[in-house]
């Protein structure tokens, strides 16, 4: 079945870096686009950044731009999220996730705390 672990949240301070890690299992990942999200108490699951099964193509949040960077390693199926620049506004709880067949599966989830 689909696995998504996701990994490397923690506390930081503004300004500060993280890089989060999504092990992938279950499927062929080489064939798949792979995102991040990310959420916040009673906001909507936001798209934070997108790569596309190659890894040629990667699309982001205005938010993000500049700033954070993901990517994959298909051999190792794992994607990564660098984060620089970080502010409090990004604190949330980040997801990857995966869309297969119509079908969006998630991760758990890792906390990421921006703060002071």
């Amino acid at each position: 079945q689909v696995q998504l672990v996701e990994s490397g949240g923690g506390l930081v301070q503004p300004g500060g870096s993280l890089t989060l890690s999504c092990a992938a299992s279950g499927f062929r990942f080489s064939l798949y686009s792979m995102n991040w999200y990310r959420q916040t108490p009673g906001r909507e699951r936001e798209l934070v950044a997108g790569i596309n099964s190659a890894g040629g193509s990667t699309n982001y949040a205005d938010s993000v731009k500049a700033r954070f960077t993901i990517s994959r390693d298909n051999a190792e199926e794992m994607v990564y999220l660098q984060m620089n620049g970080l502010e409090v506004e990004d604190t949330a709880v980040y997801y990857c996730s995966v869309r297969i067949f119509g079908q969006t599966f998630w991760g758990q989830g890792t906390q990421v705390t921006v703060s002071s």
